[in-house]
């Protein structure tokens, strides 16, 4: 189960893949299709996240920073 973190309220655009970045703010690049090469990241919100070891940080359909425990053997 995920576990909501910070609310953001970010609403998603088509042909983006939104990520949470190493500040622990949610970024956004344009995907490659077609043999066209995707853009460089850019900041859409700042939220401050302070990731932990063995978490998955991502954006939920909500539009929030949520995490998931890492299942490691």
């Amino acid at each position: 189960m995920a576990q909501k973190i910070a609310k953001a309220g970010v609403k998603r655009e088509e042909g983006y893949l939104y990520f949470i970045d190493k500040q622990g703010d949610i970024s956004r690049a344009k995907m490659a299709r077609g043999g066209k090469k995707g853009g460089k990241p850019q900041k859409v919100k700042k939220v401050g996240v302070k990731k932990e070891k063995g978490y998955l940080y991502f954006m939920d359909k909500q539009g929030d920073v949520s995490r998931a425990k890492m299942v490691r053997r």
